[in-house]
């Protein structure tokens, strides 16, 4: 337990400290929550833009950290041998890849703080009370191990240059057609079932749902982010490579 807290901790002392990591997990949500606020380059089903932009502004920075700033991160530390090192000390492979995911949500904590009070600046006003915030913690939690997961088995698995091209590719496909920015209501109907398949889609129109409408997040939203929460990092133990 020891082990794992103290890795833990340099997780997120490593996160913060790197200037590239900063950029893609406060910089670009918080730029793209204002750029599209008070922007009209795409429709809005709100009659306040921040109201629907928030929402899925919490669903991008559990994305871009779970799983670009992680994945990427660990793809070079694999490469450069880090991580060969770390696993022949008494933290293991499961302690390993249970610190990288608990340094991921603690750093999700502080985007969160970060992106909701500019969008309460920006005049967001959140609905779904105490249940709501609730459910809100819980997408959060499941989308940000499933997400965390498969970033980590995309780490173990890629060569790191290849992990980072193939990494910020996804990052951007599921940016535009998870419903982040662009409404579902925007998608042709095959891509809306596909895209509540995939965590960050269910994730993302769940928390439009809770923040927007003031409802409950579907069957299918639990379901779909709960076998994500399950089978990724199932998948992430079994194929993550240190070298």
């Amino acid at each position: 337990m020891r082990a794992w807290w103290a890795q833990t901790r340099a997780e997120v002392a490593m996160t913060i400290r790197r200037g590239e990591t900063l950029l893609v997990t406060i910089g670009i949500p918080v730029l793209l929550l204002v750029f599209f606020s008070l922007t009209h380059v795409i429709a809005s089903p709100s009659t306040r833009r921040v109201d629907f932009i928030a929402p899925g502004i919490l669903a991008l920075c559990v994305l871009s950290t779970s799983l670009v700033a992680l994945s990427i991160a660990t793809g070079f530390e694999r490469a450069s041998g880090v991580l060969r090192r770390l696993h022949v000390t008494p933290l293991g492979r499961r302690r390993l890849i249970g610190a990288k995911v608990a340094g991921v949500l603690v750093t999700e904590v502080l985007q969160v703080i970060v992106v909701s009070a500019v969008a309460l600046l920006l005049g967001w006003r959140p609905r779904g009370g105490l249940l709501g915030a609730l459910d809100v913690v819980l997408l959060l939690v499941l989308g940000s191990v499933g997400l965390a997961a498969l970033g980590l088995a995309l780490a173990g698995w890629l060569r790191a240059e290849v992990n980072l091209a193939a990494t910020n590719g996804l990052y951007l496909v599921l940016l535009l057609l998870s419903g982040i920015v662009v409404p579902l209501t925007s998608l042709p109907s095959l891509v809306r079932r596909i895209v509540i398949c995939l965590p960050s889609g269910a994730m993302a129109e769940a928390l439009h749902r809770v923040l927007g409408q003031g409802a409950r997040p579907t069957g299918a939203d639990w379901l779909s982010l709960a076998l994500w929460a399950v089978a990724a990092p199932l998948l992430a133990a079994r194929t993550f490579r240190v070298d």
